[in-house]
């Protein structure tokens, strides 16, 4: 069985559609945000993080045991990568009260990186699994060099924010092309191509009076 990566997303109107952030980091980004992006804030408590790191790319999905300042953790490291890659993609978004990343956010990215990361093992089926329970700085720590393999590696360059109108979801492109302009083709691509496709009509429409 093949499995894809990614998570999946609701628009506004509830309409589910599969996101493919390019990596692990770029994941956390998808549970809210700073400034005017925390009122899609989903990190509440301890569950919450569970559920997300159920959806993410990592695989197996560990056993974790997390807490309060886990969750805290979680939103400074998300927030500090945001900055980050805001700075990278567009200068940042003052308008909704989210800056460009400073040293400082880079500091949060490392010093959780510094911690000890989830830990690889051979389970009793000779599958892979994880040593655990793991803690939540664990799964932090994961995340973090994620992002630092992110953003120093091949790809740091095809960091991007998607094209479409009012959409600040990131991605890394590691297609080969590197072609890639949306959060989703089911998303924000094929608005896009309903769009071109209503303004193509409407200046194929004959005036009235021709014909």
């Amino acid at each position: 069985m093949v499995v894809v990566p990614g998570i999946v997303m609701r628009s506004a109107a509830g309409n589910a559609y599969h996101f493919d952030a390019g990596a692990l980091c770029l994941e956390l980004l998808t549970t809210g945000g700073p400034g005017a992006f925390g009122r899609y804030e989903i990190l509440q408590e301890p569950g919450d993080l569970a559920a997300w790191a159920e959806r993410s790319r990592i695989t197996p999905t560990p056993v974790l045991r997390l807490t309060e300042p886990d969750v805290d953790l979680a939103r400074r490291v998300r927030d500090a990568l945001f900055r980050t890659v805001v700075a990278r993609t567009c200068g940042g978004l003052p308008e909704f009260g989210v800056p460009a990343g400073t040293r400082a956010d880079l500091d949060v990215l490392n010093e959780a990186a510094a911690r000890p990361p989830l830990v690889p093992v051979i389970g009793e089926a000779e599958e892979r699994a994880w040593a655990g329970p793991a803690t939540g700085a664990q799964l932090l720590s994961t995340v973090a060099r994620d992002a630092v393999d992110l953003l120093t590696g091949p790809y740091a360059e095809r960091v991007r924010m998607c094209a479409g109108e009012r959409c600040y979801l990131v991605y890394a492109d590691v297609s080969r092309p590197g072609r890639r302009r949306w959060c989703s083709m089911e998303h924000c691509g094929n608005r896009h191509k309903v769009r071109a496709l209503r303004a193509r009509r409407s200046e194929e429409k004959p005036e009235e009076g021709e014909g």
